[in-house]
């Protein structure tokens, strides 16, 4: 048997499912030909993979260094099959993921202007998660990705475009929603606090209740919802309180007051994501659009290079 790519998507969904159950029928391949597959590999390899008599399924030293190493290859792979595609395509596509909340910052006038200034290229939007991003990129779904979680992987580049402040969101008829100087988080400690999304974790959620953490600041009670327009449907019903990035200010309504924040580092970062391999012209173009509308526009960053 000569490896091939196939055998590495098998040992990998094995690895993951940590069962060849369930890794068959994510595989939708019968299991004792996907068994006899991976027994085959380790025939070729010289070396045991699996410890075979351990539930749930484990690996052995020699099965995590090629589960780490498999799962990059497939990973080049994907990005050399999305690049190459791309580059191919006559029609030149850009698949773009964000997550919702950059919808009321720039992100409307970035891609405004690239599709004026590129109508060449076809632009195709896809809101989801920074991890579900992640996930898009190296499965060559997406090409560029705009989150705001913090999350290192050898395959993705990540430019933290700016750091964006973060305010409080409360109802209108709140005693804080009269204050005219910035709060702080400990004079949240006594709402339920709103956060968002749901999952899947680690998201921006996280980044707000490690705020509250990091000061020792315990809310009456956390309520997780799956959406930014829910977190603020639900401070305008007075259920709670909600800390949102600067931008949601945009988003009038006469139910929902915003406020300052007195508090150093509460900021949420806009990251700009890409394959690490994926230097297109394209992507470079985006990069390039974005500092220049932060140029007219004042906003301060950190300039970086793809």
């Amino acid at each position: 048997m000569h490896m091939e790519l196939r055998h590495l998507r098998y040992f990998v969904a094995v690895a993951e499912e940590k069962n060849f159950t369930r890794a068959s029928e994510k595989l939708f391949i019968a299991q004792p030909p996907l068994s006899r597959q991976i027994q085959q590999l380790e025939e070729e390899l010289g070396v045991t993979l699996f410890v075979r008599n351990s539930r749930p399924l484990k690996l052995t030293d020699a099965g995590n260094f090629f589960y780490e190493h498999a799962k990059q290859v497939l990973a080049r792979t994907g990005e050399l099959k999305a690049m190459t595609q791309r580059v191919g395509n006559i029609n030149r596509i850009l698949n773009v993921g964000f997550v919702a909340s950059t919808l009321y910052g720039k992100l409307p006038k970035i891609i405004r202007k690239y599709r004026a200034k590129f109508n060449s290229i076809k632009l195709r939007m896809y809101e989801m998660t920074t991890m579900e991003q992640l996930k898009a990129l190296k499965d060559g779904k997406i090409d560029i990705g705009f989150g705001r979680v913090r999350h290192e992987d050898a395959n993705i580049r990540r430019i933290v475009l700016r750091e964006e402040k973060l305010i409080a969101a409360v109802p209108y008829e709140h005693p804080l929603s009269k204050s005219t100087k910035p709060i702080n988080l400990k004079d949240l400690a006594d709402e339920n606090l709103i956060v968002f999304p749901k999952n899947p974790r680690p998201s921006y959620a996280d980044q707000v209740l490690n705020g509250f953490k990091e000061r020792d600041v315990h809310p009456k009670k956390i309520i997780e919802v799956r959406e930014l327009q829910i977190a603020i449907g639900l401070v305008a019903a007075g259920e709670g309180v909600s800390i949102v990035p600067f931008s949601l200010q945009g988003m009038k309504r006469d139910d929902v007051v915003y406020l300052e924040l007195n508090e150093k580092h509460a900021y949420s970062p806009i990251i700009m994501s890409t394959r690490s391999m994926d230097k297109s012209e394209e992507i470079k173009a985006m990069l390039d659009l974005i500092y220049c509308i932060y140029d007219e526009e004042g906003i301060s960053y950190t300039r970086e290079e793809l």
